[in-house]
């Protein structure tokens, strides 16, 4: 049961990152196992050389190889996901993903750039060999700001989404119960009358 939040965000704190930990308390809170890899934390120059020996690199590739569940965030940038995820992704070999359920996250400056999940970042989960890639979730950065503390707080619509995706992720990536609704009955539970 183990899910792996990948931050995409070059930056720190970031919209994006708080929208993945969002999502992290979530399913923390469903008795998930959580990993985290905030790619801005791993060496530069072993990244854009793509030094696989690297112990750094190998550590980050063997995270995503050992995770049921990927949950990944970017920040949206001239309609595409942050160079720095690109390039991990570019690390991650052809078949990464296989049997992994993917949920992806972005953040952007307007609704405008919504699309960029469907269209940018979807093809390439999908070339890596994900098995299920959930709809993803958008947010624009009035739907998460920043408070006087300095925290970034996810607003209420913003938060019945994010709801909506762990419970999805919950169910079908981590096979968990679900939290509502009725409980299943097995087969051999149910009686007919006539």
């Amino acid at each position: 049961m183990s899910v792996l939040l990948i931050a995409g965000s070059p930056s720190a704190p970031s919209r994006s990152s708080a929208l993945l930990e969002a999502v992290g308390e979530r399913l923390a809170g469903r008795s998930a196992r959580i990993e985290r890899l905030a790619i801005r934390d791993l060496p530069a120059q072993a990244l854009l050389l793509a030094d696989w020996n690297h112990p750094a690199i190998e550590r980050a590739i063997a995270q995503v190889a050992h995770a049921r569940v990927v949950v990944v965030a970017t920040p949206v940038y001239k309609a595409a996901y942050s160079g720095v995820l690109k390039v991990f992704l570019d690390l991650l070999a052809q078949n990464a993903l296989k049997g992994k359920t993917v949920l992806p996250l972005a953040t952007g400056g307007s609704p405008h750039h919504m699309l960029a999940l469907d269209y940018a970042l979807r093809p390439v989960l999908h070339a890596l060999s994900a098995r299920h890639i959930l709809p993803g979730v958008y947010a624009t950065d009035s739907q998460i700001t920043l408070t006087p503390e300095n925290a970034y707080q996810v607003h209420a619509d913003l938060a019945e989404r994010l709801n909506e995706a762990v419970e999805v992720l919950a169910t079908e990536g981590l096979k968990l119960p679900a939290t509502h609704g009725f409980e299943p009955v097995p087969f051999s539970r149910v009686r007919c009358s006539v």
